[in-house]
């Protein structure tokens, strides 16, 4: 009776549990319910626990790209999400499934034979935790259940996860439940991004206004609210033009609630008539990161600018991989990974940018005389639909299939492959990639440098540390390699400024002939 008193009682709270946005607090003490008492010897035990009172939790989770991860692009009629896409960084998914899917919220996806139907699959534990649990990288989305090294030869070990307790004490959404995967993508913390890492998970006013804690104290739910768990804000689908007045409370709209302006309108400048109406005019080819993210990068934690895959494989002097570091402590070269530039409080480079990108995909023909933009955001200057907006450019060299020309997936995370990793051997590497994904594979290789754009959107600054005029109205101006715009201050014709200045000097001369002649007259009539 006591169990079916507590199901009733949760079943009652999940519409308030599932909504999603800024998390409502929950009147229900998990540590108290029999279902969570465990023990648990899965995941997948504790999900069929979680699934006793939220019945539709797992159906809804299964119809958003964060559990498919894949997507038809409406725009370009692309797929895309992590099983199709590539990037420089650990370049793609395919192939490294038990290495890579530590961020999947889901349990055992190993290679393509993943039931993704299978409800005891989701990973409850991933988003709603409230500390005290992780996903091994390896473990296909397991948590390790046994004492477990971290990586293969690291004499790193990290002690079993208590599922039960774990399963005790879930809550709501947090900035660093969401951060667990997108400040580690690519790599490592704020690897890929360059506007997302742990400095974010309690940051100062100066480096996000929304989420201090002395001010605003956002979590990342509040502005990319969920409705059934589907999540407003998409980097594959992005929202980059939203020239509409704010949602207001309540309101039922098919907008993507994570814009700027769903909260501050299209014209959110107040206070002196003639600067905010200045300002509110720029909003019509400016994005608003544009202005108030001066910068990415800002918390402390670097970002990889560029990752040179060519490079792996170098040994010490014994024959064993090795890093390299600078006084900071940071990696710029590991045996089994490449070398890398890092960046912090980095300028963005700024594009036009409608929302529409398109990706190369692994059966794209390259062009391997020329830098391979892995992504392109797509924009016609001064078009109502795009907006100016701020972006991290990285610069990859990763390798391609000389005879079909295009990209390829090596093979890089053999756990118990030790050998493997010490000798780094690029033809079984992508050998054993193309084996596994099953994409044409001529066996001969090279390396070719690649770029990828990554919208910059987090990071707000307060309002006095937004860009100022000159900052872009100027001879070096931030915007100086943006087509199609005339800036005051950076653009100017010799020949215009001669025509210009010389009829104002005519102008002037004129004014002061017309008065001398007034004077003039003004005394004559006098001596009459």
């Amino acid at each position: 009776m006591r169990a079916f008193r507590q199901r009733t009682i949760a079943l009652l709270l999940a519409p308030l549990l599932l909504a999603g946005g800024q998390a409502q607090a929950s009147t229900a003490n998990h540590a108290r319910f029999d279902a969570l008492l465990g023990p648990f010897a899965s995941g997948e035990e504790v999900t069929r626990a979680c699934l006793s009172c939220h019945g539709k939790a797992a159906k809804q989770i299964m119809a958003t790209r964060h559990w498919t991860w894949d997507y038809i692009n409406p725009d370009t009629g692309q797929r895309l999400g992590k099983k199709t896409m590539l990037n420089g960084f650990c370049i793609g998914d395919r192939s490294n499934e038990a290495f890579c899917q530590s961020c999947h919220i889901g349990y055992g996806w190993m290679d393509a034979s993943f039931d993704f139907t299978d409800e005891t699959k989701v990973d409850c534990l991933s988003c709603h935790n409230t500390g005290n649990y992780l996903k091994l990288a390896g473990l296909a989305g397991h948590p390790p259940l046994v004492r477990s090294e971290t990586a293969p030869g690291s004499g790193k070990f990290i002690e079993p996860v208590d599922l039960a307790a774990v399963a005790r004490h879930v809550g709501a959404t947090t900035r660093r439940t969401c951060g667990t995967c997108h400040y580690y993508g690519g790599g490592g913390d704020g690897v890929k991004h360059g506007d997302l890492d742990s400095s974010l998970n309690a940051p100062s006013r100066e480096l996000d206004v929304h989420m201090a804690a002395e001010g605003l104290d956002f979590t990342c739910s509040t502005c990319h609210v969920a409705e059934e768990h589907r999540i407003a804000g998409s980097r594959i689908n992005v929202t980059a033009s939203d020239p509409h007045g704010a949602v207001t409370r309540g309101e039922r709209s098919e907008r993507n609630r994570s814009t700027c302006q769903s909260c501050h309108g299209d014209k959110p400048h107040q206070g002196n008539l003639l600067h905010a109406g200045r300002l509110n005019d720029h909003t019509s080819v400016l994005a608003c990161q544009s202005c108030h993210i001066p910068a990415f990068a800002r918390g402390g934690v670097p970002t990889k600018m560029a990752w040179d895959w060519s490079s792996a494989g170098r040994m010490d002097a014994n024959g064993k991989p090795f890093q390299t570091r600078n006084e900071r402590g940071q990696v710029l070269y590991d045996s089994r990974k490449g070398s890398f530039v890092l960046g912090e409080d980095v300028v963005p480079d700024y594009v036009w940018f409608d929302g529409r990108v398109s990706y190369v995909q692994p059966d794209t023909v390259i062009d391997p005389s020329t830098r391979v933009p892995i992504n392109s955001f797509h924009g016609t200057p001064g078009a109502a639909d795009a907006r100016i907006w701020p972006v991290k450019t990285f610069h990859g060299r990763q390798p391609f299939d000389t005879e079909h020309l295009t990209l390829l997936v090596p093979h890089t995370a053999i756990p118990n492959d030790t050998a493997f990793w010490y000798n780094f051997d690029w033809a079984k590497a992508l050998q054993a990639g193309a084996d596994a994904s099953g994409a044409p594979y001529s066996g001969k290789f090279d390396f070719v440098d690649t770029s990828m754009l990554w919208p910059i959107t987090h990071m707000v600054a307060p309002k006095e540390q937004a860009l100022d005029c000159a900052q872009c109205h100027a001879r070096q101006s931030r915007l100086g390699a943006v087509p199609g715009i005339w800036l005051t201050g950076k653009h100017h014709s010799p020949l215009l400024d001669r025509i210009g200045f010389g009829l104002a000097g005519l102008t002037l001369l004129g004014v002061l002939i017309h008065a001398a002649l007034r004077v003039l007259s003004r005394r004559r009539r006098r001596s009459h």
